[in-house]
């Protein structure tokens, strides 16, 4: 071992891979994982943390968030929604771009990244919007850094963000696949929901459960079915958002079995609530897509077991206390709290002996890091990964308050559930962040993540937007 003095070691924990887990400690030098072995092998640190009876794992990856910075900072920011993420134990985020102004163009992208860079307190990616209105910015937007492009299928923001046509979203398709790059989709029909919605409320439904009603499992798995078409035709690579839908499901198997490279991410609210919640809860619950029946959380978990769903997000999106307790659930907006919660759920669930922690592990992190170009700089305990890591206590007992909550929103469906399994520290690039629950990090410490993008694979090159057209000929 080398006689260099490392910036920390992290002593006496179990280390858990989604391969297996095992007794070792951890050194730490200038942001990456510098010697993993037995505690007698570390190199001196200047700093140590004891994690004897506790559990290291990578720390997780949520590729679903919306930091309302900018445009909407009164609900969340990026201090705040990062704030909770390290309090989470979440050590990178991937923000959505129905933010205002959308990260449409590269200027508008430039712009969220300084807000980023001067706020965050984990590493963060931002996403490409692919709009109706703004094909002709996808190639810049790619060379400039997203993360990967996000297309509504139906609208975002109220409206504010028109969901493409079938043409526009094609043509989008064709030229990610071009690009290599990633592509999330929110994949509802639009017309399906938006007939449905008008006729509930001319019926004067406004109770809850009117807004699982305005959009049936059916639009879900159209709209799936549309987007793995599309994307296959493409050659372009799909990732399915907040899965919700057992009825999606089989759709998105076939595409797979047939080679297509899909990834596909639900939530713990449609895999640890039901509409039944929604009759207590109201529109604290309500989010698109919605939470369903009871029925298609069992198939969402088979999923997660089968390796089907591929990881676990939160699709975090906070608005003001006031606005989600309105009469009507249609005057109540959409979204949920997520960040901070997340990976707690999900180790209370291991401890009672629903799933297993090296699960946990790849559905939270290495899947996420794979799946988006980061592994295995990101979501791995391996020598020269960035050293992004959670230590949980899985003996520790909490009740999650939401009055201690890090964001701004203090609302949360599972105020009040008992918890069996806490993060206790959280460390950003070998900096703690968090330690026994307080945030202790500054903000500016986040860094913009630097994808390995792989080789572009499009298909149907002759039958292109592009090439019908002429264009580049």
């Amino acid at each position: 071992m080398s006689a260099k003095t490392v910036d920390l070691v992290i002593r006496g924990g179990t280390l858990v891979t989604p391969e297996g887990s095992f007794a070792a400690s951890i050194a730490v030098d200038g942001g990456s994982i510098a010697a993993i072995g037995r505690a007698e092998d570390m190199p001196a640190a200047r700093d140590s943390l004891d994690a004897t009876g506790k559990h290291v794992l990578p720390g997780a990856i949520d590729c679903h968030v919306h930091t309302r910075d900018p445009g909407a900072t009164d609900a969340e920011d990026w201090q705040t929604a990062s704030a909770a993420a390290a309090c989470g134990g979440v050590t990178t985020i991937f923000d959505m771009p129905s933010t205002r102004p959308a990260v449409d163009r590269v200027d508008n992208f430039r712009s969220k990244m300084d807000l980023a860079r001067a706020k965050s307190h984990v590493d963060f990616g931002l996403y490409g919007l692919l709009g109706g209105h703004n094909i002709d910015h996808i190639e810049s937007l790619s060379e400039a850094g997203v993360i990967g492009f996000k297309c509504f299928m139906s609208s975002s923001l109220s409206g504010a963000l028109p969901a493409p046509d079938d043409g526009t979203m094609l043509q989008g398709f064709e030229i990610i696949a071009g690009l290599g790059r990633r592509c999330t989709v929110h994949a509802e029909n639009l017309g399906v929901c938006t007939s449905r919605e008008a006729q509930l409320k001319a019926a004067g439904r406004t109770d809850p459960r009117a807004h699982p009603e305005s959009r049936p499992p059916v639009a879900a798995a159209e709209a799936v079915g549309r987007a793995l078409v599309f994307a296959e035709w493409a050659g372009m690579r799909l990732h399915i958002a907040h899965e919700s839908s057992a009825d999606a499901l089989p759709l998105i198997a076939a595409a797979r079995a047939r080679g297509l490279d899909v990834t596909l991410e639900t939530c713990p609210q449609y895999l640890l609530l039901t509409a039944d919640d929604l009759d207590e809860q109201g529109g604290v619950l309500r989010c698109n897509p919605p939470i369903r029946e009871r029925g298609h959380d069992a198939a969402l978990w088979q999923a997660l077991q089968d390796g089907l769903i591929d990881m676990i997000s939160t699709d975090h999106a906070p608005h003001l206390p006031e606005k989600k307790l309105q009469p009507s659930i249609w005057d109540c907006p959409c979204g949920l709290l997520g960040l901070e919660t997340s990976l707690m759920l999900m180790l209370n669930e291991v401890s009672a002996g629903r799933t297993t922690l090296e699960q946990t592990v790849a559905w939270m992190t290495t899947n996420s890091a794979k799946a988006w170009d980061l592994y295995p700089r990101k979501g791995a305990l391996q020598v020269g990964s960035d050293a992004d890591i959670v230590v949980v206590d899985m003996d520790a007992e909490t009740v999650i308050d939401q009055s201690k909550l890090q964001s701004k929103q203090k609302q949360t469906g599972f105020h009040g559930r008992r918890i069996r399994g806490v993060p206790v520290a959280t460390l950003v690039r070998g900096k703690v962040v968090m330690k026994d629950g307080e945030l202790v990090g500054e903000p500016g410490w986040g860094l913009h993540v630097v994808q390995d993008v792989p080789p572009a694979a499009p298909r149907n090159l002759g039958h292109t937007s592009a090439a019908i057209a002429g264009i580049g000929a």
